[in-house]
């Protein structure tokens, strides 16, 4: 095999603005890594070709100790079958276990059958690796094999971010993918971003997670260590987890019929006469910026009355248009309604001009789009509210959980319960233990609207999931258990578990739900108002409030947590 060198590409967090993984390239001396694995394809060792390299990667990547988890890039070839018995070995010897390594399985995917490619995957997994697929948007991935593959990660190819952020169509096809991310905890990481522009559209649109020359040019031989925390827009604005929920403008985006801003009020009668029914005419500068806009109704209002078309045919067609109303393609549907509001009453109904940047005209929207579509908005997101304590479900702390290991943040996840809770029903009565749990939503709700990283789901029933940061979680456990509940005058005591989880030591939400149950349990056993506090990779439960049945002393600790925000 020709000798390699490797470059380390990071991959980057947009909400913290540090580095979160590395990608190893492959970088021959002569020629390109995809003419060395066509050679290789042709010599029938393309797997053992594959396998080497990632191998050599691993070793590169072992000199800097960066101690980051490690993309591997592999071909569907070699996933389908997974000889990664050198590979093992390798990270053996360096130290570094499979679960430390992604695997981004690239195209061609038509090369091997989709069942043998999925037992590869699955096998892959069942080994500890975790699984990306890559080059989404160039790479010939079938969607069946997008939903069956049991992967972590999914890779938008640069070839679609070219489009960004003028482009709907590219704009569409990044959010039906981080729709697919949210609903299969999946991860979305856009790779290739070159321009600031292409980099705000990422982070307006969801993306948690981004790579590319804009960030750090892949080199060979370059030391990562200034590469630690590079300079992205904004770092600690705080993003919403997965595909927005409030409609952007340009989701009702639709064509503008224009014509140059000198056009006659003639040009604009045929224009509207030969149009698909246009509901307005949008006049533009040579540089494509909206000048002013015309109703249709109120210009053949004025164009047909008596003397209209001799008063006005051949004179400018500005004479009967307004200034437009313009906004933004990335602003909130809300923003465009606030705007309308604001209007003249005599033109709430007229197109408003969508732009750029640039100021250039985009399209138009119909404000009667809008107002369905917000209505329509609200309604899915009033239906996902529980009706007892408009708390959002599970799915909310789940994607900030997620999230927040993506990013490598330190962070706690906790717990909390009404002890007895059957019983209050039974003694005081469904109203009143309606009344305790509203009472307990509105304390969770007032306490994450001060604390800005505080996130909270009312699962059902008496159960309550809360994410935090770690120098978050004392007071609001103190706000918890120092509030004497209460239900028809029956006192009432709540049981608090908590899970602190430093940097990389827990791998998913579903990790983090599966170690709180044991806490869970651990709190109800406490008598009283409880709160237990454990961690992941270890037995050791402390308990914090409460007195313990086996004559643990009540510890209460005189400030936040013990533990670092850098874990």
């Amino acid at each position: 095999m020709r000798p390699v060198r490797f470059a380390f590409q990071p991959l980057y967090s947009l909400n913290t603005g540090g580095m979160v993984a590395l990608e190893a390239l492959a970088r021959p001396a002569e020629g390109s890594v995809h003419e060395l694995l066509d050679t290789a394809r042709r010599e029938r060792r393309l797997v053992e070709t594959d396998i080497a390299l990632a191998c050599d990667a691993v070793r590169a990547e072992a000199d800097q100790q960066t101690l980051l988890p490690l993309h591997l890039n592999i071909t569907a070839a070699t996933a389908a079958a997974p000889a990664v018995d050198p590979l093992l070995d390798t990270l053996a010897r360096v130290g570094k276990r499979p679960r430390e390594v992604v695997l981004e399985v690239g195209p061609p995917f038509c090369s091997v059958w989709p069942e043998q490619l999925l037992a590869g995957l699955h096998r892959l997994g069942e080994l500890g690796f975790r699984l990306a697929l890559d080059g989404l948007g160039r790479g010939d991935l079938p969607f069946a094999m997008l939903a069956a593959a049991p992967v972590d990660v999914l890779k938008l190819d640069r070839s679609v971010l070219r489009g960004l952020p003028g482009d709907a169509g590219s704009v569409a096809v990044v959010e039906s993918l981080l729709h697919f991310t949210a609903r299969t905890s999946a991860r979305l990481v856009a790779t290739g971003v070159e321009t600031e522009a292409q980099l705000g559209a990422v982070r307006r649109l969801g993306v948690r997670i981004a790579q590319g020359n804009l960030f750090a040019p892949a080199r060979a031989g370059v030391n990562l260590g200034h590469l630690l925390t590079p300079a992205i827009p904004d770092p600690e604005e705080r993003l919403t987890p997965g595909p927005l929920t409030t409609p952007r403008v340009r989701d009702f985006l639709r064509p503008a019929s224009t014509l140059p801003h000198d056009a006659t009020c003639d040009d604009v009668r045929t224009a509207l006469a030969a149009g698909d029914a246009p509901s307005g005419i949008v006049g533009i500068d040579d540089d494509g910026r909206p000048r002013w806009s015309i109703d249709r109704t109120r210009f053949l209002v004025s164009v047909t009355g008596p003397y209209g078309h001799a008063l006005h045919a051949k004179r400018g067609a500005e004479r009967l248009a307004d200034t437009p109303h313009t906004i933004h393609a990335d602003a909130g549907a809300l923003e465009l309604l606030e705007l309308v509001t604001d209007a003249d009453w005599g033109r709430t109904g007229d197109d408003v001009v969508v732009v750029d940047d640039a100021g250039r005209c985009l399209g138009v929207v119909l404000v009667t789009e809008v107002v369905r579509g917000v209505a329509e908005a609200k309604v899915e997101e009033a239906a996902a509210l529980n009706p007892l304590t408009r708390l959002p479900g599970s799915d909310t702390v789940a994607r900030d959980v997620d999230r927040r290991i993506g990013s490598r943040e330190a962070f706690v996840a906790a717990w909390l319960d009404v002890d007895s809770f059957k019983a209050v029903n039974d003694n005081a009565g469904f109203a009143a233990g309606d009344d305790l749990i509203r009472a307990i939503g509105r304390t969770l709700t007032d306490l994450a609207s001060r604390l800005p990283r505080m996130v909270v789901s009312h699962v059902g029933g008496d159960d309550f999931l809360i994410a935090c940061d770690v120098d978050e979680i004392g007071t609001i456990a103190g706000a918890l258990l120092d509030t004497p509940w209460t239900a028809e005058g029956m006192p009432v005591t709540v049981s608090l578990a908590t899970l602190v989880c430093a940097t990389a030591t827990i791998e998913s939400y579903r990790e983090a739900s599966r170690l709180l149950a044991p806490l869970k349990k651990q709190a109800k056993s406490v008598p009283g108002s409880s709160w237990v506090l454990g961690r992941p990779g270890s037995e050791r439960v402390e308990v914090l409030r409460g007195r313990s049945r086996h004559a643990l002393p009540e510890q209460r600790p005189a400030g936040p947590v013990g533990l670092s925000r850098a874990g």
